[in-house]
């Protein structure tokens, strides 16, 4: 019995979708839940599972292909057995050409051989130090082709490495190598939401400073038995989740949104995490952060992190969000304006976190300091809702038990 594998019911926000891998052809094998093909949205990669076993007949559409909801991909052969190809018959030796063979087969290799490989004259392999000589054999490099760049025009192991990879370094001639690839599904969104929040909102953004000392230590005393009880890391993110929670329940027109005339106020705290993938950023929603515990912001976000990895996120976890909060501290950023997610009104950028001499009390002290930044989109946030906004945040931070409270 012939069964179809439909593209999955997309969400309104999404089209359509392109084909982006194939992992089974005619005539395979596929067990039921196995992945057939990876479906690339402007969001997310979906993986179309098998629901049947038997054979795959037929492919409806090539990499590359653009589908749409409940469209045919592919049709499979419910409990057929893949074709098997037959085995060309063996032929045996000739008696006394067992010896002969192996010889002959040394030669031919031999002869197939890159150049580099053999050592010769010409070659001048075995002029290269220890290391170069290797990575020459190894690679199959003919040293007389390679510029070298080490003393007197010697030719390097990083010469040799920089040869084979076709970068400019170590290559005859200065090649100047350049590859066009097109961009993905998704990088092509980022680049049209990028555009669309630079054109469609007055954004501004607002700085301040949170001393984290406090932060660490209770992190340092209470990590432990966290883990113990809770099963995950402490980690920053939850604090910064919380206090952000907290200040949109006192200051509502930051997580409010613009829709044409009018502006939507949201009695809730969904709060997008940006992410950072291979194929891009994504944006997962924490869902009524005011409601959440600690240990459930952390375990919340090591599960979209896990997901977000395997690229296991699906559509429902990246719908939505009210505010965003952003970490390129974990890159080393000291300071950056992150862009507005619309039709969200405000993105909250976290930044490396540097001791730094401060006065306290009257004496200068070296403290964990970090840059906060509030991106806001002026057409409805003022800028004193944006910096009350912000220094509510830096007053949880710097005093943490606030957050335990609800203040």
């Amino acid at each position: 019995m012939a069964t179809e594998i439909k593209v999955p019911v997309l969400p309104e926000s999404v089209s359509d979708a392109t084909i982006a891998t194939w992992h089974k052809k005619v005539g395979d094998a596929v067990a039921r839940d196995e992945n057939i093909v990876d479906l690339e949205t402007d969001k997310v990669v979906l993986e179309v599972p098998s629901a049947v076993d038997g054979v795959i007949k037929e492919l409806k559409f090539a990499e590359g292909d653009t589908v749409t909801s409940q469209q045919v991909l592919a049709v499979i052969e419910e409990g057929a057995a893949p074709a098997k190809t037959a085995d060309a018959p063996k032929e045996e030796p000739a008696a006394g050409a067992q010896e002969v063979q192996p010889k002959a087969e040394a030669a031919k290799a031999e002869a197939k051989a890159p150049a580099s490989t053999r050592p010769s004259p010409a070659s001048g392999a075995g002029d290269l130090p220890p290391g170069a000589r290797f990575t020459a054999v190894k690679d199959g490099i003919d040293p007389a082709q390679v510029e070298g760049t080490g003393r007197r025009g010697a030719v390097t192991k990083e010469d040799l490495v920089n040869y084979a990879s076709g970068k400019t370094a170590g290559v005859s001639g200065g090649a100047r190598p350049e590859e066009r690839v097109p961009m993905t599904r998704i990088r092509k969104r980022i680049a049209e939401r990028l555009m669309q929040s630079k054109e469609s909102t007055a954004m501004l953004t607002s700085f301040n400073e949170v001393n984290l000392a406090k932060v660490m230590a209770m992190r340092k005393e209470l990590g432990e038995s966290f883990m113990k009880q809770h099963g995950i890391k402490l980690g920053f993110m939850s604090f910064f989740a919380k206090a952000a929670a907290n200040a949109l329940q006192k200051y509502p027109v930051v997580n409010a949104s613009v829709d044409g005339d009018d502006i939507i106020y949201h009695g809730y705290a969904d709060i997008s995490i940006a992410v950072s993938t291979e194929r891009g950023l994504v944006t997962p929603v924490l869902r009524n952060v005011e409601r959440m515990g600690f240990a459930d912001v952390e375990k919340q976000i090591a599960d979209y992190a896990t997901k977000a990895r395997d690229g296991k996120l699906g559509l429902d976890d990246l719908q939505g969000g009210t505010f965003t909060i952003t970490n390129g501290g974990t890159f080393g950023s000291l300071m950056s304006t992150p862009i507005v997610n619309p039709p969200q009104s405000a993105i909250l950028g976290m930044h490396t976190i540097k001791e730094r001499p401060i006065v306290e009390n009257g004496a200068v002290v070296a403290a964990p300091m970090m840059y906060i930044a509030l991106s806001y989109d002026h057409r409805i946030i003022d800028g004193k809702d944006a910096v009350l906004f912000l220094v509510d945040i830096k007053d949880q931070l710097e005093n943490p038990h606030r957050m335990l409270l609800g203040m």
